[in-house]
């Protein structure tokens, strides 16, 4: 039996059923860490640092003799003592001008080489590793190897002869104005590298489109490294000198490696005294009174340099 279709009659065709949309994905919030995992850390960060440098800024205004469990309280004499001793007056002149000469001597022969060394030289890659092999030397070790080099018969002293300069000879650690000096020139040939370093990262940042620009507008190798190279590597010069400040302030490693800071104290620095006032002399109130007023001064030099950088890289 075979069905008819009436002509007439209109097909009637189902209505589609919905379309479900697919449920929006939530985002999925950030997965942090339970906050006692970092108990551990803040216990032993509090034990190691924050703890005795409280104890030691409270003892600053005692008379402790690093025994006594019960000192007494003397304000501020040993802070006035600081002020009187003409060693510890000498040794915070010589920090000052330390950390000024190497951080202007170790930023500008790092950017040198980095400038040197950001070019198509083919030997550019084992150059920057030469020059980057003093930073793994310790300081100390580095201290010890130019005491050797800069004595009176040492190699430099004998290479000046070699070349016919016996006038340029000189006792070089052993000579109260030029002893500063030689260290300064032995932080600055360990650190240059360190800075190099940074100052490339730096310059391989710059768009080599703005260089060409001024190229093509007229500019020359200088006036393209002063007016569009050095604006542009601003970041890398604040953190090089806020490094160089902040480290030379407390130089003590170089300078007691090399001198012990003489001779007749003419290269104490602000650490070595507070080392000597207190393992040599035994005056722990005037050693720890000295140490605090380093922390201020490197506290305060810091952030100032800080903000001083940074609010001119903003502008």
């Amino acid at each position: 039996m075979t069905a008819t279709l009436d002509p007439g009659a209109t097909a009637t065709v189902p209505p589609a059923a919905p379309q479900r949309r697919a449920p929006r994905a939530k985002p999925v919030a950030g997965v942090r860490a339970p906050m006692w995992f970092v108990i551990p850390a803040v216990l032993l960060y509090a034990l190691v640092v924050l703890v005795p440098n409280v104890q030691g800024i409270a003892f600053s205004f005692t008379d402790w003799d690093g025994f006594t469990s019960s000192p007494s309280f003397v304000g501020l004499e040993n802070y006035k003592s600081v002020f009187a001793d003409d060693n510890a007056l000498r040794a915070i002149t010589n920090t000052f001008i330390l950390t000024v000469v190497v951080a202007i001597g170790q930023n500008l022969v790092g950017l040198l080489l980095a400038l040197g060394l950001n070019t198509q030289v083919k030997s550019k890659y084992i150059l920057r590793l030469v020059f980057f092999l003093p930073v793994v030397l310790t300081p100390i070790v580095t201290g010890y190897l130019w005491k050797y080099l800069l004595t009176p018969n040492g190699t430099l002293n004998q290479l000046l002869g070699a070349m016919g300069l016996e006038g340029l000879q000189q006792d070089w650690l052993g000579n109260p104005d030029l002893v500063l000096y030689s260290i300064c020139a032995t932080i600055i040939w360990q650190g240059a590298g360190y800075s190099m370093v940074i100052y490339l990262a730096g310059l391989q940042a710059v768009p080599a489109e703005m260089l060409e620009a001024a190229a093509l507008d007229g500019a020359g190798a200088v006036r393209r490294t002063w007016s569009v190279t050095m604006p542009l590597i601003n970041g890398a010069i604040v953190v090089n000198l806020l490094l160089c400040v902040l480290g030379n302030l407390k130089q003590f490693d170089t300078v007691f490696a090399m001198t012990g800071g003489g001779p007749a104290g003419a290269s104490e620095t602000m650490a070595t005294i507070v080392y000597k006032t207190a393992f040599l002399y035994l005056q722990y109130p005037n050693a720890l009174a000295q140490g605090v007023l380093l922390t201020i001064v490197v506290g305060v030099l810091g952030f100032a340099q800080y903000r001083m950088t940074t609010r001119k890289a903003l502008t």
